[in-house]
C-alpha cells in the first residue's frame, strides 16, 4: 500500500480557537500591567510557542514566564466558564473520518501542549482519527521542522508522501523547511496572501475545497509509483 501523510495544525484549521486565545491573551496581559494586544497581533503569534509568542507580542517585558504563565491560567479560566465555545469547523471533522477510511496516516503538529490538546479531545471525539501527535512539549517548536520530521520517522513516511494543513504562515514555514507539501487554510488565524507569500503550495477556503486538493495528492502518490518527485 502506498503509504500517504497528512499532519494537521489544529488551532485555526480544525478547532475555531480565536476568541479563546484572544480572550486569554488579553486578560493575561491585563493581569500583568499591560496594554491587551489586538487581534491582528495576536492572530500572527498563533502557532509559535506560547513562550515565544508572549515573548513577541511584548518584547521589553521584564518576565516573560510570568506573562507565559498567566496566559495558561488566563485560558484554563476561560475554559471553565459557561459561556466558553470552541467549536470545530464544519467539515473537519468528516474530513478526518474519511482520510481514515481512505487508509490516510493522520499526525498532528501543533504549537499546542499536550494538557491544551487532551482538553481538545474531551469536548471533540477527535483523538481516534491521530497516528501520533507532537506538541509544543516536545522539543522545538514551528516553523523549526523538527514535529513534522518526528511525525514522518514515527509512521515511515517520506518527504515526497507528506503533507502539512494549516492556517498559519509558520505551519506553511515548517512544512516547506521539512520538505513537504504545504496546504494554507483561509478560515483561521492567517489571511490568503500571508500564507502564499510564506509559500504555500496551495491555500484552500472551505473543507470542500480542501478535501479536493488532498484527493490530487493521494492520485498524484499513486502516479509515482513511490518514486522520488523530481526538484
Amino acid at each position: 500500500m502506498t503509504l500517504k501523510l497528512a499532519i494537521w495544525d489544529m488551532d485555526g484549521t480544525i478547532v475555531d480557537s480565536r476568541e479563546v486565545i484572544q480572550t486569554a491573551m488579553c486578560r493575561a496581559f491585563g493581569m500583568c500591567d499591560l496594554p491587551e494586544p489586538d487581534y491582528e497581533a495576536t492572530r500572527k503569534v498563533v502557532g509559535l510557542g506560547l513562550e515565544e509568542a508572549v515573548r513577541t507580542l511584548a518584547p521589553d517585558y521584564h518576565d516573560v514566564p510570568g506573562l507565559t504563565e498567566a496566559y495558561r491560567q488566563a485560558f484554563v479560566a476561560r475554559r471553565a466558564e459557561e459561556t466558553f465555545r470552541e467549536p470545530l469547523y464544519d467539515g473537519a471533522m468528516e474530513t478526518l473520518e474519511r482520510l481514515a477510511n481512505d487508509n490516510w496516516l493522520i499526525a498532528m503538529a501543533t504549537g499546542k501542549s499536550h494538557r491544551g490538546i487532551r482538553a481538545i479531545f474531551e469536548m471533540h471525539p477527535l483523538e481516534q482519527y491521530f497516528d501520533t501527535i507532537w506538541c509544543a512539549d516536545d522539543g522545538p517548536g514551528k516553523p523549526h521542522p523538527f514535529m513534522v520530521e518526528q511525525c514522518m520517522g514515527v509512521l515511515g513516511c517520506e518527504p515526497h508522501q507528506s503533507l502539512i494543513i494549516g492556517d498559519a504562515i509558520h505551519d506553511i514555514t515548517m512544512g516547506r523547511n521539512a520538505g513537504i507539501h504545504t496546504m494554507g487554510v483561509s478560515w483561521g488565524f492567517g489571511e490568503t496572501h500571508e500564507l502564499e507569500a510564506a509559500g504555500a503550495h496551495e491555500v484552500h477556503h472551505d473543507y470542500a475545497s480542501l478535501n479536493t486538493g488532498l484527493d490530487r495528492f493521494a492520485e498524484e502518490i499513486l502516479g509515482r509509483h513511490g518514486t522520488e518527485p523530481a526538484a
